[in-house]
């Protein structure tokens, strides 16, 4: 293949992955108006966030483990049409907690299936040597559909309500499916392979540096996932002390988290582009440092002048995202290639599990302290303090898989 063939196919995949990420942001965006509206407490409004991220990671670890059956293709196409249809029918269904749990589940095992066999058809396609920049882009188009939906649902939200900005969230996935057609046409189908839960768990029990980097990713997907979650309602409540109302608050909280996801958009690809020249390990403890640091700080920042919760909110987005294509691309180096679906499987759920009990966590905690029956009364400080536990056992992760020779050996002998 040429590198201008090479480029384009990339360019539409990330079109298409883009699309598809926009209705990962549908909760977080209509969150702060839905939990008054269905009375709902810190630890229902955690568990519709934690039931969406415990049916992605389910999701993922069969849609994973298939790819080494059907090929990452087949996987891609059929997730992308799913995912098109369970959107759509979403803001039409949708009336309250228990629908609201059901639909967004289902959105949520759709979706999953146009995440790891991108990461597949990537590595697949790329050598090692461009493999992170070519996953951090692939993740980068991802937040930019996380940003382009917050700001959507943002403007939305104030003239047509929560219902319309779901429906136009819902044409991410149908763009997906649009394009998932032409790109992946003529992309050949990979050999069914055959690997048993024992010879996935002999695999896994082998390999050392493939457990520290599952071990690094679920401990990063705790606290990134936990902030997504959060923050829209964080920033609803922080706007809140200015004055403004409800609808408002949340529209603009929803702009400002999406500047947050257009850092992450930059952290991606720069982070899988630095981490070809720097090192995996370097790049992944480096960005732990700093978001992990956002984790114990932006939370207390409820009071504090919102220029200043802008600027951490903006450190935070671009260090909780950027490592994220790294361990993508550390995975590959340190699976062998007929077996990297099923150990992304594992990965996948550990991770999204994970971050399905970091939401319900934070919103718990927000119970726990609230001064009444609303949760945003609750003390943020410690809900956020939370999610940096994972950052820094992430980091300890990295540091042990810094010692061993195989992590000494990724990104081409740079660590």
């Amino acid at each position: 293949m040429s590198l201008r063939s090479d480029n384009l196919w990339l360019a539409g995949l990330c079109g298409a992955r883009m699309g598809a990420a926009m209705m990962f942001m549908a909760y977080p965006a209509v969150l702060p108006i839905v939990v008054r509206e269905w009375g709902l407490s810190g630890t229902a409004a955690g568990s519709i966030s934690s039931a969406f991220h415990i049916c992605t990671a389910i999701s993922l670890a069969v849609v994973s483990a298939l790819i080494d059956r059907v090929g990452a293709r087949t996987v891609f196409l059929w997730a992308s049409f799913a995912s098109a249809a369970v959107s759509l029918f979403l803001p039409v269904l949708i009336d309250g907690y228990f629908s609201a749990l059901m639909l967004f589940s289902l959105v949520a095992i759709a979706l999953a299936g146009t995440y790891t066999p991108g990461i597949v058809l990537l590595a697949e396609r790329f050598p090692v040597a461009r493999r992170g920049w070519a996953i951090g882009w692939f993740l980068a188009a991802a937040s930019s559909g996380y940003a382009l939906a917050l700001v959507l649902a943002g403007l939305v939200i104030s003239i047509v309500g929560w219902r319309g900005a779901l429906f136009t969230l819902a044409l991410g996935p149908v763009t997906c499916a649009a394009l998932a057609i032409p790109v992946l046409r003529g992309t050949p189908r990979k050999p069914a392979t055959s690997v048993t839960r024992w010879s996935l768990w002999d695999i896994l029990i082998r390999n050392r540096a493939a457990q520290l980097m599952v071990a690094g990713y679920t401990f990063h997907a705790w606290e990134l996932l936990g902030m997504w979650a959060w923050t829209p309602a964080f920033l609803t409540v922080v706007l809140g002390t200015y004055g403004l109302d409800l609808s408002r608050s949340a529209g603009i909280g929803a702009n400002l988290t999406a500047l947050f996801h257009v850092m992450g958009i930059i952290a991606a690809s720069a982070g899988g582009w630095l981490s070809d020249r720097w090192g995996r390990t370097a790049i992944i403890i480096g960005m732990m440092v700093l978001s992990t640091a956002c984790s114990f700080t932006f939370g207390w920042l409820l009071t504090a002048p919102l220029m200043l919760v802008v600027v951490v909110g903006l450190v935070y987005g671009f260090s909780a995202l950027g490592d994220s294509p790294v361990y993508s691309a550390g995975i590959t180096e340190v699976v062998e290639p007929s077996h990297l679906g099923s150990v992304l499987a594992v990965r996948s759920l550990l991770g999204f599990g994970a971050g399905a009990v970091a939401a319900l966590a934070f919103g718990a905690v927000l119970d726990f302290t609230a001064s009444g029956p609303d949760p945003a009364s609750g003390i943020w400080g410690w809900a956020y303090s939370v999610l940096g536990i994972g950052g820094l056992l992430g980091i300890c992760s990295m540091y042990w898989l810094r010692a061993l020779p195989e992590g000494r050996q990724l990104a081409g002998g740079k660590g």
